[in-house]
């Protein structure tokens, strides 16, 4: 039987083999990161979006004449809805307004709806027919309008119509933009919408009366005293 310091001194000889893989392999690796190696390691979780390409922000040009229209939303009660409508000046100069916007419904296929487009509301609701002022939007200042119908089916002969988009131009004659919509313009079979004047944003905005559907229409054999808003 070998004598205990002969055991010690085996296991330590045999040690030294392990020991120095260890210290050189460790050392391999540090020279392999230092060298650049594999580079480091990827970050775990999720990345964040990266830096977005250069050039205009699409939503962010300005479309001829130098306002930019969108939608604001529909509000509707007891059959009655009024869409929202906003136009900005995104231009570099000021911007002269004045009377009501232009508008042209089309069905899901893009084609044009008939649809006769009144100024103010008269035989759709009250409250409605505040006569156009002129104003100058300056960069950034903007001006408020709104259309309204109603869901109103009179003829079951008829069909219902409904525009699943809009195309609004700041006044007749001027170059019309498409407007988002939240939902259809859903029109029954009356095919007539009313639109209200241009106004500052910062007035108080027009307000229709929710009335019934013939609190204001003419009666019968009575000439309707309307003009039509030009239709694109």
């Amino acid at each position: 039987m070998a004598s205990r310091p002969a055991a010690r001194r085996r296991h330590t000889l045999l040690g030294l083999p392990i020991a120095g893989a260890l210290l050189l392999s460790a050392c391999t690796l540090d020279d392999h990161s230092r060298m650049g190696g594999d580079g480091p390691a990827p970050a775990t979780g999720t990345a964040g979006p990266g830096p977005t390409a250069s050039g205009a922000d699409p939503l962010a040009a300005c479309p001829e004449p130098g306002v930019r229209i969108r939608a604001l939303g529909t509000d509707a009660a007891m059959g009655l809805r009024a869409l929202g409508l906003e136009l900005v000046n995104c231009g570099p100069t000021s911007y002269p307004l004045h009377g009501y916007p232009s508008l042209r419904v089309l069905d899901a296929d893009g084609e044009p709806i008939p649809v006769q487009a009144v100024e103010g509301a008269t035989g759709i609701t009250s409250g409605f027919d505040d006569p156009p002022r002129s104003m100058t939007l300056q960069p950034g200042e903007r001006a408020t309008a709104a259309v309204l119908w109603r869901n109103l089916v009179t003829d079951p002969t008829v069909v219902a119509t409904a525009g699943e988009r809009l195309e609004v131009a700041p006044v007749a004659g001027q170059p019309a933009q498409p407007v988002g919509l939240d939902g259809p313009i859903d029109l029954g079979n009356t095919n007539r919408v009313g639109v209200s004047a241009w106004r500052n944003a910062t007035e108080p905005a027009a307000t229709p009366t929710p009335a019934g559907p013939t609190q204001d229409a003419p009666a019968p054999g009575t000439p309707e005293p309307t003009r039509s808003v030009p239709v694109l």
